[in-house]
């Protein structure tokens, strides 16, 4: 609205102009000499006022129009030129987006196809690069595809995407040296990318340089949250500390304090802290860090370090400091294997049938191998020792360390299968899973070597209870020798079936254990990968996550 406002008062004003200067006419006369000498008479011209002026605007029209003609065919070259770069951008850009859409398609044919399009129409573009190393990726030109990373990573603008692609790649073929200088350089550039940061955290863990992953954690705090960082600083911290225990005990019970304070539930950090701190003389002080962590985690470790507290202890001062210990955690099965076993090096066998009283109807394979050895310490009974040690060959899965399907005996900081730091839990390990490990039964005072209990099986019903005497029999062995694997199954096998309520029948088989499902990872950007799991070309151990 203010424009034509603005419009019809321009216009008002010039009409007002016209008419002031149409009411009061003129002449307008030029006398040029030169002229009349030449052309007598012509020398003198006399026009109006009115006249002059259209004279004057039209000869500014027809001096524009020239210009503005002579400056377009000055300019047609360049005009020219412009409008088949824009065509060209516009069928290289048509050519990208197939591109990629063939790519996440998982056309490789169709994606070289545009790749090889657009690095005719666009070569030095980023998307172009792009499209050629993840065209090469998906057709399995792995050289290709470094060829174009490498080319991205010269560019300021494509570096990180460039070092990121020759990390994978390094990563793929197992060139771990290769791997941690890329993604180093990529944190170094761009310190704000997490899976450079991830990576080289990972990669140093991997090899045992804690003292580089904590100060790599502490170069990208800033991107982690407050309790992430808390939690991975004390992983690393108690890595550390386990790894110069034997060394620098000082600077071990350093680390292991701190860690300890950063995430007081990390059983290693407290267990490791409780020992160090007893040893210089602080009981009550390892005491209180053995108790936060046992009501947060209870855990055999914890329990072992209670234990051990003071040197030379009696088993009966050792069984006090147990017996406080499981009071901060009733109920909880740690507490009763704790307390039972505590309970049997003092040689008070009815606490220790005690605390396992509520466990037996179901026993875990601990309880069981406990029993056993209560059974032969307190009766040298060495049948019914033996039926105990056959139900644990049946008997649930204890909780052990696990991550990522791999079964540890012991703590680690990082998953040795994704590389995933504080990925190891204390829990039941699933069954199926890819590492089984072998269990060794702590030995009692009267066995001289372990019992190796097998693989976790499917449970069946207990056949121990309804040995019948011959195979009692054929299972009796000398006083305090130790049973063999081969003898126990020797005893299960003998063991009468259990017969149904309906009386016997017709043998049911046993059922077979599903399959180990693949997981199946999302390809790793920025380029798809056609390896199936479980494939050759598909990296174990810490390459799996980026």
């Amino acid at each position: 609205m203010t424009r034509i406002i603005g419009f019809l008062v321009i216009v008002g004003i010039a009409a007002l102009g016209v008419a002031w200067i149409a009411d009061r006419p003129g002449d307008v006369v030029v006398t040029w000499p030169w002229l009349d000498q030449h052309w007598p008479g012509h020398g003198r011209i006399e026009i109006s006022l009115i006249t002059l002026a259209a004279a004057v605007l039209l000869a500014m029209a027809v001096i524009a129009i020239v210009w503005t003609l002579i400056g377009f065919v000055l300019r047609s070259p360049w005009i020219l030129r412009r409008h088949l770069r824009h065509r060209r951008g516009v069928r290289a850009y048509e050519a990208i987006s197939s591109g990629l859409i063939a790519v996440g398609a998982g056309d490789h044919v169709a994606a070289r196809k545009f790749a090889s399009e657009v690095s005719r129409l666009a070569p030095h573009e980023p998307l172009s690069l792009l499209l050629n190393a993840q065209a090469a990726q998906l057709s399995g030109d792995r050289e290709g595809a470094e060829r174009s990373f490498h080319a991205m990573a010269m560019r300021a603008d494509t570096k990180a995407l460039g070092l990121h692609g020759l990390f994978i790649e390094a990563r793929r073929r197992n060139d771990i040296t290769s791997a941690r200088a890329f993604a180093e350089e990529a944190a170094r550039t761009a310190p704000s990318l997490g899976w450079a940061g991830r990576a080289v955290l990972e990669i140093r863990s991997a090899i045992g340089d804690w003292t580089g992953a904590l100060e790599i954690l502490e170069r990208h705090a800033a991107s982690l949250g407050k309790a992430l960082y808390q939690r991975q600083r004390a992983v690393l911290l108690t890595a550390r500390a386990l790894a110069t225990e034997d060394n620098d005990r000082d600077a071990a019970k350093t680390d292991a304090l701190e860690a300890n304070r950063l995430a007081p539930d990390l059983v290693p950090a407290a267990a490791l802290a409780g020992r160090l701190t007893a040893e210089g003389g602080e009981l009550r002080k390892a005491t209180r860090i053995i108790e936060k962590a046992w009501r947060a985690n209870p855990h055999p470790d914890l329990a072992e370090a209670a234990a051990g507290l003071r040197y030379g202890d009696a088993a009966r001062d050792k069984l006090e400091r147990i017996e406080a210990l499981a009071r901060k955690a009733q109920g909880n099965i740690e507490s009763a294997l704790a307390l039972a076993r505590a309970s049997l090096d003092a040689r008070e066998f009815a606490k220790a049938r005690s605390a396992l009283m509520h466990f037996l109807a179901a026993p875990t394979k601990r309880v069981a191998l406990l029993m056993a050895e209560i059974e032969r310490a307190e009766h040298n009974d060495e049948g019914r020792a033996r039926q105990w040690l056959a139900r644990a060959l049946h008997a649930a899965p204890d909780p052990a360390w696990t991550a990522d399907g791999h079964v540890s005996d012991r703590w680690q900081p990082a998953s040795p299968v994704t590389g995933r730091l504080d990925a190891f839990e204390w829990r039941v390990p699933v069954t199926g899973s890819l590492t089984t490990p072998v269990i060794e039964a702590e030995p009692p005072a009267s066995v001289t070597a372990p019992v190796a209990i097998p693989p976790a099986v499917e449970r069946k019903p207990d056949a121990a209870a309804n040995t019948p005497p011959a195979a009692a029999s054929d299972a009796t062995t000398l006083a305090g020798e130790p049973p063999s694997v081969a003898r126990i199954e020797s005893i299960t096998k003998a063991a009468a079936p259990e017969i149904p309520p309906n009386g016997p029948g017709p043998a049911k088989p046993e059922p077979k254990p599903e399959p180990i499902i693949p997981l199946i990872h999302a390809p790793d950007d920025p380029g798809p990968d056609e390896a199936a799991p479980g494939s050759d070309t598909q990296q174990s151990g810490w390459t799996s996550r980026f």
